[in-house]
């Protein structure tokens, strides 16, 4: 089944990029924990070799991070559902900011899930990619833009939610202050080798701080490139 319309490499997949590989990845995240049957499905349904060269296809489904050019990766297919699973758990979040575009996966799995995804890459080039894979899946309701992600996107806040990809030392004070009454962030935090996903949501008696786990992400930097 398709999820989105006609893109130029073909969606479905064949072999090693096919529908079984997809149901096999499925299978290890439910093995791992993923128990978010909407993830899950989304999951299997999203083309994740679109969104990666076309030599590293064949890894498409394996569960590891991939490299998409200028020093950046996509992520873990465990770690983009442990993410997406985490926003969800408490309700679904109606405008969700994603700090860091990349490849454009994450919010290609988000789109289906969520009414609307604010998206921010510094990286112009993989923006440009980002957006034109997107608009081929007919992700219509993903927005884009090129900007220093650790300033968020202020004249749209307050968001339900808020997704970032890369990790910083702490959680941008910008951020925190984008988030609606009742939002969810979730964010790798901490320097390379000791990062952990956080999540924090906010509360009518205050900020609830949770420890998800530990996480590798490459740095949040800030500027446009």
């Amino acid at each position: 089944m398709r999820l989105f319309g006609h893109v130029d490499r073909d969606p479905d997949g064949l072999g090693m990029t096919g529908q079984r590989a997809r149901d096999r990845l499925v299978e290890r995240l439910r093995a791992e924990g993923i128990r978010e049957l909407r993830v899950l499905d989304v999951m299997r349904r999203v083309p994740r070799h679109l969104f990666i060269d076309e030599g590293l296809e064949s890894r498409a489904y394996e569960d590891t991070a991939l490299p998409i050019g200028s020093g950046q990766t996509i992520s873990q297919p465990y770690i983009v559902a442990r993410m997406t699973e985490a926003l969800l758990e408490h309700g679904t979040p109606g405008r969700v900011l994603e700090i860091g575009t990349g490849s454009g996966y994450q919010a290609a799995v988000l789109a289906p899930l969520v009414p609307k995804v604010y998206s921010i890459e510094r990286i112009h080039r993989l923006l440009r990619e980002a957006r034109m894979r997107l608009r081929k899946l007919g992700a219509a309701n993903v927005k884009a833009r090129h900007d220093d992600g650790r300033l968020g996107w202020p004249e749209e806040a307050p968001f339900d939610a808020i997704i970032v990809t890369a990790a910083g030392e702490r959680i941008e004070p910008a951020l925190l202050d984008q988030l609606g009454p009742g939002g969810v962030l979730v964010a790798p935090v901490g320097p390379p080798n000791v990062q952990r996903l956080v999540r924090v949501r906010r509360t009518p008696t205050g900020d609830v701080t949770e420890d998800l786990g530990p996480v590798s992400f490459v740095p949040l930097l800030g500027g446009l490139a």
